[in-house]
């Protein structure tokens, strides 16, 4: 369909390449469409859907969005209440997604919605939604804290009507395609913060070498040399662990609790990271002049978008056999 037809673990290199780019935004809209809006449509799709939306998403002619986060349910995929009801050959949409990264620009969205009134891990489905049909409303563009230079939207959805032939895979499927989905938009995710990571570093190593308070270098204090070696050392851990749980999913197998945890001490160490070399910056730290404010503000993302800190310490409870039943 386009594609190079090699595993998954190029995209991790090439995610890890995006890295350099100074700013987080771009990186996580690519990530959107090789790692988010497309894989479930790649394993699952026909053959046609695959010709209409996938052949020209990946040669960049279209931009695709992924529709799961509500105002009500964010890393509580279950709890979704956007439906699609089946009428004769068409599927009718009401309800509205929040947080849609790329939303305001996409020529289609990878929709998860409602398609039956069953238990709610097994009534939803996953469609191919192009935006540009009536009674789709591209309601703003939110202000965040960070990575402005991607655009996020509120989208709401009243009557559209789509053909039943965009369902992807099997209709009461989509919340299972949508958890096989995250585990690749969570590994891409842990990748392409591993660099930014190693150049606030490297960047802070070389303004506190030339920075001088009291007569010395700030480099010099026993404080910032160790806690930058710390920080060094924490990133290639997580390199590691992200490394092991790619070359395993290759392999086939199901690596929800290692994505889980690399994509939970990411976003942790990613807010450690940036808010400790901040510090050492002094006063500049605090101006938008320098790369490690940017990224001090572009990356708390990375401990909510994709499933929250929280949610990924419930996953790992419940592969742990700790977590308690109701």
């Amino acid at each position: 369909y386009g594609g190079l037809g090699l595993d998954f673990s190029y995209n991790i290199a090439v995610a890890e390449e995006l890295g350099r780019i100074r700013c987080g935004g771009i990186p996580m809209a690519i990530g959107v469409q090789a790692g988010m809006a497309t894989p479930a449509l790649t394993r699952f799709g026909s053959h046609e859907l695959k010709k209409q939306f996938l052949v020209p998403t990946i040669a960049g002619d279209y931009v695709a969005c992924l529709g799961v986060s509500e105002p009500g349910a964010g890393s509580d995929v279950a709890n979704i209440k956007t439906t699609a009801v089946r009428k004769g050959d068409e599927y009718v949409i009401n309800g509205g997604k929040m947080w849609i990264t790329s939303g305001s620009q996409a020529d289609w969205m990878c929709l998860l919605a409602n398609t039956s009134e069953g238990p709610p891990h097994r009534n939803k489905s996953l469609i191919c939604l192009p935006m540009n049909l009536p009674g789709i409303h591209v309601a703003k563009k939110i202000d965040k804290l960070g990575m402005r230079s991607s655009d996020t939207a509120q989208i709401f959805f009243e009557d559209v009507r789509v053909p039943c032939k965009n369902l992807i895979g099997e209709e009461g499927q989509g919340f299972t395609y949508q958890m096989l989905q995250f585990q690749e938009e969570r590994l891409w995710g842990v990748a392409i913060a591993l660099t930014p990571m190693e150049t606030i570093i490297q960047e802070t190593i070389d303004y506190t070498r030339q920075r001088k308070v009291f007569g010395q270098p700030v480099l010099h204090n026993q404080t910032v040399h160790f806690r930058l070696a710390e920080l060094a050392t924490e990133v290639e851990l997580l390199r590691s662990l992200l490394h092991r749980a790619v070359g395993l999913y290759v392999e086939g197998n199901d690596v929800t609790k290692f994505a889980s945890m690399a994509k939970l001490k990411a976003g942790r160490l990613t807010r450690e990271v940036t808010d400790s070399c901040l510090q050492f910056w002094g006063g500049m730290g605090f101006t938008s002049e320098v790369l490690v404010s940017r990224f001090y503000r572009d990356m708390r993302l990375m401990s909510i978008g994709g499933g929250t800190d929280e949610t990924m310490l419930s996953i790992i409870c419940k592969y742990m056999e700790i977590l308690p039943r109701n």
